[in-house]
């Protein structure tokens, strides 16, 4: 896999564990006594009603909404700006998804291959998912697992028995793992997405290196195969699916004079997207007016020819470490 296989297993460390309880909905106040990490870690309720968990340590702040396991913001403490992007018009709602952070598409990427009545990216970013784990790791990041919750709405849309879990470690690097256990009896496929949209200075002055000579899927005006050349720059509206690709990217950022690198395993797609003006100001939640210039999307993906088969009885993570280098 490259560079990024040092990168992932440098992470795979043993853990501390602080608090594990089974399982329950919980207020704000609840979770604080039950998962909640003294000058690290502590949960909140928005004045949307939705419960936030804030993370602060000596490495890095980040924060985390339950609903949708929606990290929104992760700023290291080298770093003058955050390298996680929120968008200034985000709004948070009851059962609607946040625009910017690192969204979760799950079960499927895109529109439902059959029922167009069910949400692009599935759902697993707008419904609620719950707390069974917080810790501290050795060097002082700090961890939090989420599992979804499921409902007969869940089940409608998706009848097969599993646990997701999605695990943040916030440190000077940011850790995300995504694992889908299957507890059914038959197999089953997924798409899925860790959905990040990147803070930037400018989307003019930044390219994205690593997926030379990758084909890709591009979905603007139509959807025609490709083949990339060289480092990707931006000058209009980009939607590109890299396909059969475990590569490292790298943010290159002239303006805010850094690096981001995007380390992976278990995903074998990649999709970098930017709406550019007409798509931005259709969207409203953008940040008017040009928000959308501080941020591009690169997404550790398993779709379109990368969808993933997870056996019954057996599991599937894909897992995705970010980290930031001066220019």
């Amino acid at each position: 896999m490259g560079s990024n296989t040092s990168v992932i297993s440098q992470s795979a460390r043993v853990r501390i564990l602080i608090n594990r309880k089974k399982p329950d909905m919980t207020t704000a106040k609840q979770l604080n006594t039950q998962f909640g990490i003294n000058g690290q870690l502590s949960f909140r309720e928005d004045a949307s009603g939705l419960v936030i968990a804030g993370i602060s340590n000596s490495q890095a702040s980040a924060a985390i909404c339950l609903q949708g396991a929606h990290l929104m913001t992760w700023k290291p403490s080298s770093q003058a700006a955050p390298v996680i992007w929120l968008s200034r018009d985000a709004k948070l709602a009851t059962g609607k998804s946040i625009r910017g952070g690192a969204p979760v598409c799950w079960p499927w990427f895109g529109a439902h291959a059959s029922e167009s009545t069910f949400p692009g990216h599935g759902f697993a970013r707008t419904v609620p998912w719950q707390v069974v784990e917080s810790g501290s790791e050795p060097g002082g990041a700090t961890r939090l697992t989420l599992r979804l919750l499921e409902s007969d709405k869940t089940r409608q849309q998706w009848p097969h028995p599993c646990n997701l879990d999605l695990t943040v470690i916030v440190g000077d690097t940011l850790r995300m793992e995504l694992t889908t256990e299957n507890t059914g009896m038959s197999d089953f496929e997924i798409g899925e997405a860790l959905h990040t949209y990147f803070q930037i200075g400018d989307i003019g002055a930044v390219r994205v290196k690593g997926l030379e000579n990758c084909e890709y899927w591009d979905k603007v005006g139509g959807s025609a195969l490709r083949k990339q050349t060289g480092a990707i720059g931006f000058s209009g509206e980009t939607d590109r699916v890299y396909i059969n690709t475990a590569a490292e990217c790298v943010v290159e950022d002239d303006k805010l004079k850094r690096r981001i690198h995007v380390a992976k395993s278990g995903s074998l797609s990649t999709v970098v997207w930017t709406p550019w003006t007409d798509k931005a100001n259709k969207m409203g939640d953008m940040g008017q007016p040009d928000g959308w210039r501080e941020m591009v999307c690169v997404e550790s993906v398993n779709a379109m020819e990368n969808v993933i088969k997870v056996a019954a009885g057996c599991r599937h993570t894909m897992i995705v470490e970010y980290r930031v280098e001066p220019v």
